[in-house]
This record gives structure tokens, sequence and C-alpha cells, in this order.
């Protein structure tokens, strides 16, 4: 049983920071480089102890399983402008040597029944603790801006409802995302035809 539950999140704290740090340098990086980076910014953080337990319970995670078993305990978001950059991005971690692919989840073209969009990535992470390596498991989110926002409104809502939305409630959020990733692919067709324009501008 986990009784100290500071000292069992600790690698997953450090893992987190670290991939703030590495996601921001590529970042760096781009706009170093006199190139537009693909990268917005990045988030993370480590999952509550109570939301740990919640999952537990409701997922009906083994504790002597818990980090195989949940994905989860530390994230990192990183936001992108347009649709075609989180693939960019996506490309980028696959290509990294100092963590492994171990599973993708395209929820941006394949999008949940709820209206949700995100591209998911678990990756497995080698994290340098006192008494050796320690190896954990960690998911880096990919999306727009926009699809952040319809996410943060739809997790405030389900909070608040207790994952229990009123049907009419439900179909309009659903809506909602339809037209969030409408304007999404709008933006990138404008970025590509002012792309296009300026290419040609150049070879006048």
């Amino acid at each position: 049983m986990i009784k100290d539950w500071d000292t069992f999140l600790l690698p997953y704290s450090q893992a987190v920071s670290e991939l703030k740090v590495k996601l921001r340098g590529m970042r760096t990086q781009f706009l170093k480089n006199g190139e537009e980076s693909p990268i917005e910014f990045v988030t993370g953080r480590v999952k509550p102890v109570e939301s740990i337990k919640e999952k537990m319970v409701r997922r009906q995670v083994l504790e002597e399983r818990i980090e195989q078993d949940m994905q989860d305990i530390a994230g990192v978001r990183v936001m992108c402008q347009f649709v075609e950059d989180i693939y960019e991005v996506v490309d980028l971690i696959r290509k990294r040597t100092d963590m492994t692919v171990i599973e993708e989840r395209d929820y941006v073209e394949n999008e949940k029944p709820s209206g949700y969009r995100s591209y998911h990535i678990v990756v497995e992470y080698p994290v340098q603790m006192i008494n050796g390596q320690k190896k954990i498991l960690a998911e880096i989110q990919v999306r727009t801006l926009e699809m952040n926002f319809w996410a943060t409104i739809e997790h405030s809502l389900n909070y608040k409802f207790d994952g229990e939305f009123p049907k009419e409630l439900r179909t309009r959020l659903q809506k909602a995302s339809v037209k969030s990733y409408e304007l999404d692919k709008e933006m990138s067709e404008i970025r590509k035809q002012i792309l296009l324009a300026q290419k040609e501008q150049k070879d006048v």
C-alpha cells in the first residue's frame, strides 16, 4: 500500500519538469533559427492524489499495477496554433532518443463522442534518481488553442454537473466542438494562402 504519496510522486514531478523544459527548448530552437515554431506553449502537472485514487476505483486499477496501468499521472500539454502543427510536434517527439513512444491515440481526426479532440502520446521517460534510473510513463497531449479552450470549458462543466450533463447541454457542446474544429481548419487554409502569397512575391 502506498503510504508516502509525496515520495511515490517525486519521479513523476521530476519528469513533468524535465519534459516541459525539453519541449519549450524545441520552441526556442525554432525561433532562434528564424523559423515558425509549431509549439505555442507548454504546460504540465502531476495528477493530484485524490484524482489518482478516484481513477483507481473507476478503472479498477490495482495498486500494485498503478505504475503500468495509469499512464497520465505525469501529464504534459503542448499547445499549437494550427492543426497541422499538431502532427509536426508528434513527429518531432517520435524522433527523440531521450524518450520512447509507447502508445498514440489520435482524437483529432477521430474525436471522442463528447466532441473532445486532442492527440495523446504515452511515452516511457527515464528519470535519474539518486538511487538510479527509473522509467515512468507520461502522457503528452498535443492540441490547438481552440481545442484546448473547448476541453477546458467541457472539463469545468463536467465537474459542475458531476459528469451527468443535461442532454441539451451535451448536444450543444458537441455542436460547439464541430464549429471549433471548422474554425481550426479555416485558419489553416488562411495560413496556407498567406504562405503561398508570400512565396509568389519572393519569386517575382
